[in-house]
């Protein structure tokens, strides 16, 4: 089944003893196929109502304008990669809506100007070619990196076609590599003439989540079809395939493969004198990376293994060679266990050592680690204290780093060091808004259970607590994915200048505080994420902030999910809420798009047991007649074929045939995270703001 499922496919998927909703539970199931005539006709119809709302009003250009300045500016910093040819850039901006790979030297980088060399004009291919293609990433050859497969997709969905290109002739390949056909998963370089390759090859090669499952072997100048499989999954799993151990120098040091067993749990594998051997870690770890003759692992839970325990978070080290040898048997050394509310975000290995992101209490760090003298050793990289911290480009061969610094209110800036001083600061982004008279307060609001969820407000100064101020509430609470301070850019310029209050609040199912702030709300507890959600909202109208009549809530994905528990649940502390590309109708989301995949994260609706956790918040069957919701705006894609734009239109269809007020857009271009070009982008932040300034800021006049 694909994910564009037609009605009479998703209805066979559903048989009735399963308890999952079937046409005759369901009158809108018509509108989970996609691209179907008469849910495009009614997709137009909405459009068209909601277009006439919003672009009506006298803001909407003026908003439409900033936001595209901001994300047209030519004075944003271009943030790079390094590469043994020079530094590469994808760029996006009025002249180039569908973007430009370039590439410069870091002499001319370093200059307010640089001088770009075009390497892959994706606008100039998409007019040659007829398609929508959005760029989607290159894979290529380690160590020139000059030997590529590009992926593209057409309008942005998340399935690719995949084609060899040539960063030294700019051109795509003659007779070279091509995956024409769309789907997920990707490629990986062997040699030259010979790639690993993990995708979709027809019947039998798709899980249930409609992910690949096997992983082919193709040598220059064969058919994909002949190649021969390496490694093989289940259709049960979520996804399965083989990948390469490289070091930073290109090296292959072995051949590794995984099944995906649920979103959050993998059993891995490694090739072993001939055989796939199941390596003996947990299903919630996995491997890092190679540094300085050491193979690094992660682990997601506490583990026990040749009698210590490394907890949960924590890095280990294994001598490399010794771990080929002997895979499960080598020693095992602890580099790095998180302190109280601390949690590791992500890594680089440069040419000489290890680099990893954390959260301290949501405040970021970044800690060098070395092995030396038999042991490892860590400092900290001297950079600006409370602020988020990201690493934004490293070198495989020399110690060259690239740092991201951010907060709400000040410009993302970018530092760089070789390694042989400390990061100094080489680019800033321009201010995209006036932050004169604002704060940032952190508080904590009390979950339902007792639990302290702490969030961040961005408000004026001196504010007078009269419960008057226009505020936007945000959140996320999934997948062990973090909501961090940054740079407000376009929501500072179109609502935290116009008078709006923005808060971000750190919910549990997220990162924020490690692996167990995630594990402590998924499956049977995901209700503690909505009930986090909404006590930060009640603690905004305990302490004054705001008032029901003026307080909105906004997510995405997840974030939609959660958007769409809260007002279903709180219709009465909410007068706006903005539903993007969410999920929505969990009792049939293992049905649509690729929710299958995330039963690990919510459970699953055909087991009586877990459709009752489910049934407790589907936001589309608690939409109910008899309660005035606050005419929530919901929004998707029609090309999304993640969470698809089915959930958004149902949702919306439902509230409709109740005679409720919403309103509904559905960008018919855009991918998972809407919009392709800037024009698109700089339209759906407009509409949102637009809605919310209806509903917050003016007096409110119904639906």
């Amino acid at each position: 089944m694909t994910a564009l499922s037609t009605a009479g496919l998703a209805a066979q998927d559903a048989p009735a003893d399963t308890g999952v909703p079937g046409p005759e539970q369901d009158p809108y199931i018509w509108l989970e196929e996609a691209r179907s005539p008469e849910a495009l006709e009614w997709v137009a119809k909405e459009n068209e109502r909601t277009l006439a709302a919003f672009e009506a009003d006298p803001r909407y250009a003026q908003l439409k304008a900033e936001a595209l300045a901001i994300f047209d500016s030519e004075d944003r910093i271009p943030f790079v990669s390094f590469r043994p040819d020079g530094l590469y850039n994808f760029w996006q901006d009025k002249a180039n809506p569908k973007g430009l790979l370039r590439r410069t030297t870091l002499e001319s980088y370093r200059t307010a100007k640089p001088e770009w060399e075009i390497v892959l004009d994706v606008d100039a291919l998409a007019k040659a070619e007829g398609k929508e293609w959005v760029y989607q990433g290159m894979t290529c050859l380690p160590p020139a990196l000059t030997k590529c497969m590009v992926a593209l997709s057409d309008g942005g969905e998340d399935a690719t076609i995949m084609r060899e290109f040539d960063t030294t002739t700019k051109q795509f390949v003659a007779g070279g590599f091509v995956l024409d056909t769309k789907s997920q998963g990707g490629v990986q370089w062997i040699d030259a003439d010979t790639l690993l390759v993990g995708r979709g090859f027809g019947e039998g090669t798709l899980t249930e989540s409609e992910y690949p499952f096997t992983s082919r072997v193709w040598k220059r100048g064969t058919a994909i079809a002949d190649a021969p499989d390496i490694f093989r999954g289940e259709a049960s799993d979520v996804w399965a395939g083989a990948t390469l151990l490289r070091d930073n120098k290109g090296t292959i040091h072995a051949r590794t493969a995984y099944r995906g067993v649920s979103f959050h749990e993998s059993i891995n594998y490694v090739e072993h004198n001939g055989t796939w051997l199941e390596l003996d870690i947990p299903k919630k770890a996995g491997l890092f990376g190679i540094v300085d003759g050491h193979i690094l692992l992660s682990t997601d839970v506490d583990w026990t293994t040749d009698g210590q325990t490394f907890p949960a978070d924590s890095l280990i080290a294994v001598d490399l060679e010794e771990w080929k040898a002997n895979p499960n048997g080598a020693k095992k050394t602890l580099v790095w266990a998180p302190g109280e509310r601390q949690t590791k975000q992500g890594g680089a290995v440069t040419g000489n050592a290890l680099f990893v992101t954390l959260l301290d209490n949501v405040v970021g760090k970044v800690l060098e680690f070395n092995f030396d003298g038999g042991k490892w050793v860590s400092k900290e990289v001297p950079l600006p204290d409370n602020a988020t911290l990201g690493i934004a480009a490293s070198s495989d061969e020399t110690d060259q780093i690239m740092y991201t610094v951010s907060d709400f209110l000040n410009p993302t800036t970018l530092y760089y060091t070789d390694g042989s001083t400390p990061p100094a600061v080489l680019k800033t982004s321009p201010a995209y808004f006036d932050p004169a008279g604002m704060d940032v307060e952190q508080h904590e609001a009390t979950s339902k259970d007792g639990t302290k969820i702490p969030y961040f407000i961005v408000k004026p100064k001196g504010m007078a607590l009269d419960g008057t101020m226009a505020t936007l509430l945000t959140g996320y609470g999934g997948f062990q994915v973090p909501r961090l301070p940054g740079y407000l850019g376009s929501t500072g310029k179109l609502w935290v200048e116009k008078g709006g209050a923005y808060v971000l609040a750190n919910l549990r199912g997220g990162g924020e505080f490690g692996p167990n702030w995630h594990q402590t709300a998924i499956r049977e507890n995901k209700q503690r994420t909505w009930d986090d959600f909404i006590a930060v909202g009640e603690d905004l109208v305990k302490r004054g902030f705001t008032s029901p009549e003026h307080l909105g809530i906004q997510g995405g994905s997840q974030g939609g999910l959660l958007v769409g528990t809260f007002f279903t649940q709180r219709p009465d502390l909410l007068n706006a809420a903005i539903v993007q590309i969410p999920l929505f109708d969990m009792l049939r989301y293992h049905l649509i798009g690729r929710g299958a995949s995330w039963i690990g994260e919510y459970g699953d609706p055909r087991i009586p047991e877990q459709r009752a956790w489910i049934e407790g918040y589907s936001p589309y069957q608690k939409i109910v007649a008899g309660v005035d919701y606050p005419a929530p705006f919901l929004w998707a894609s029609t090309a999304d074929d993640r969470t698809h734009p089915a959930h958004a239109r149902k949702g919306a269809a439902k509230l409709k045939a109740l005679g409720q007020p919403y309103y509904y857009f559905e960008d018919t271009t855009g991918g998972h995270s809407g919009g392709v070009d800037n024009d698109q982008r700089a339209k759906l932040q407009a509409l949102q703001f637009i809605y919310l300034m209806q509903r917050l800021m003016a007096p409110v006049t119904g639906g």
